[in-house]
């Protein structure tokens, strides 16, 4: 039994997370190998945007409209169980149970969102 593609293209794929943290969980992943958060530089910056951009079409494309009700982000390493970069795209965040609001809880040392990711990676050139 195969994974559903939700969005495939040259440059990224997305799919349904097979443990989902919210009612809509996703994953946004770039088709060639890169590593994870601390492996990017600036130049991946548009890259991410656009893994952003896809994850809120398949939200859209889900119903899924308030926008501010929305979670986008990385985990940060150790806190990786893929080594394959991977943006989780949840929503709605109201609706996340205890354990996912911990596992992908804001202003922690294990998940960071990717507005933060692409601010940090602008402003400093990488993460490393």
């Amino acid at each position: 039994m195969g994974t559903e593609l939700l969005h495939c293209d040259e440059e990224i794929s997305c799919f349904r997370d097979i443990k989902p943290g919210a009612p809509h969980h996703y994953l946004v992943v770039p088709t060639k190998h890169v590593g994870n958060c601390k492996s990017l530089s600036k130049e991946h910056v548009p890259l991410l945007k656009r893994m952003v951009e896809t994850g809120k079409e398949i939200l859209q494309r889900n119903n899924v409209t308030d926008l501010s009700d929305v979670r986008f982000g990385f985990h940060l390493p150790p806190f990786c169980s893929v080594t394959h970069l991977h943006l989780h795209v949840l929503a709605p965040v109201s609706q996340m149970g205890f354990m996912s609001r911990l596992v992908y809880r804001l202003n922690s040392y294990w998940f960071v969102t990717a507005d933060q990711l692409i601010e940090l990676l602008d402003s400093k050139g990488d993460t490393k």
